[in-house]
């Protein structure tokens, strides 16, 4: 897909602006405020995810769960994640993605702290529910965002919004480390409601009909990479406290730094990401990155000791972590190619990453409930399936060419 500056004007097939396009472009917000608008919401997904899954040991505790329980805790959330990615690509078919993410951070802002604090068993698993369904809308309308405005700046800067996500997720894992208990995440959630008053970018172009032809073959060959990374990302940041707090004797605070270096070692490697796959193509960059995610996957399970277990979830945070934005932004490519007219660009591309970011919450079932039902007895084993599946990145990477 051709890079186009936020200031070119584009034209209907009669050459004419349509009237969706010149009230977008006279009204919108600047690129740049656009793009810290959308940083924001991927570091408030970050920030209230990563502290709410830092503290399911503690949950778990709280309500007498074992990982067979847990896990199928884990299945319902996600599944409805997924059903929440779908809203959101139907909604965004008529509505613009930026409202679409403003519902969405709504839901995770109510959900999350009942979550954390629900007086009964029932409570807790309606707000798990609800907060999945956030979870879905947000992760879809947010990408469809990201996209959005890097095509707007004309180069690729997904990796940084990724990377926005991870920095949220970090000071969430940092506030796990430094105070105890479920309550910081009734604090934190207030941020997706400062993200809503945000200048988020609006459509450029009309609503997407429904007769418009998608290449899905090309976009599910980049999926499954993204499936792969979802895979290795959810099993780390859900079941890695859980492994750290079960399998050793660590201590009860000490478990988010599961969570902590790997998040910090994948910031590093998504803010180099711009750079290095410049120098050396995705494909080098996503095969040696599968490689090394697998070996620092055993290094985890055959970790004699809770410090060698955190070395090697670090190491898979810099195997894994610029998978995710390549995939967005390849499928987004492909999705807004030449032969779609410009006026139609970006609604293909927004409903096409709705339903691409379905591709997360396969990997997330891997990764999750895959990972915690292998391991119900030993975690260990749950994490040799990650391991495994992980070097199919190798062959896939072509795709990313």
């Amino acid at each position: 897909m051709p890079w186009g500056r936020w200031r070119t004007r584009p034209r209907s097939l009669d050459g004419a602006p349509s009237r969706a396009m010149l009230t977008a472009m006279s009204t919108g917000p600047e690129p740049t405020l656009a793009r810290r608008a959308v940083a924001a919401a991927f570091l408030a997904q970050g920030l209230v995810f990563i502290s709410l899954t830092t503290r399911l040991p503690t949950l778990q505790d709280r309500w007498d769960l074992g990982e067979a329980a847990l896990s199928g805790l884990l299945l319902m959330m996600v599944l409805l994640a997924g059903a929440g990615s779908v809203a959101a690509e139907v909604a965004a078919k008529r509505r613009t993605s930026a409202t679409v993410l403003r519902v969405g951070l709504l839901l995770v802002a109510v959900a999350a702290p009942v979550v954390a604090v629900s007086p009964t068993f029932p409570w807790f698993v309606v707000a798990l529910a609800a907060y999945g369904v956030g979870l879905g809308i947000v992760d879809a309308a947010s990408n469809m965002q990201a996209v959005a405005v890097e095509h707007a700046y004309g180069r690729p800067i997904l990796p940084s919004f990724h990377g926005a996500w991870t920095f949220g997720g970090l000071l969430g894992a940092g506030i796990t480390l430094a105070v105890a208990g479920t309550w910081p995440v009734v604090v934190v959630a207030i941020v997706p409601l400062l993200v809503i008053a945000t200048p988020l970018l609006p459509r450029v172009g009309d609503p997407m009909p429904v007769d418009i032809d998608v290449p899905w073959r090309p976009i599910v060959l980049v999926g499954l990479g993204m499936v792969l990374f979802y895979m290795v990302d959810t099993a780390s940041m859900t079941w890695g406290p859980t492994y750290l707090d079960n399998t050793f004797t660590t201590p009860e605070r000490l478990v988010a730094l599961a969570t902590f270096p790997y998040l910090l070692a994948t910031l590093i490697m998504r803010l180099a990401g711009d750079p290095l796959v410049a120098r050396f193509g995705p494909v080098v960059l996503l095969r040696v990155g599968g490689v090394l995610a697998a070996a620092a996957l055993a290094v985890v399970v055959s970790a004699p000791t809770w410090q060698v277990a955190v070395l090697g979830f670090t190491l898979v945070g810099l195997g894994v972590a610029v998978i995710a934005p390549l995939s967005f932004s390849a499928a987004a490519r492909i999705a807004g190619g030449d032969d779609v007219p410009v006026h139609l660009r970006q609604a293909r591309v927004d409903a096409v990453i709705g339903r691409f970011n379905q591709f997360n919450y396969v990997g997330a079932l891997l990764g999750s409930v895959l990972t915690g039902l292998v391991g119900a007895d030993n975690l260990r084993f749950g994490f040799a399936v990650p391991m495994v599946l992980v070097l199919a990145i190798v062959p896939l990477a072509r795709a990313f060419r």
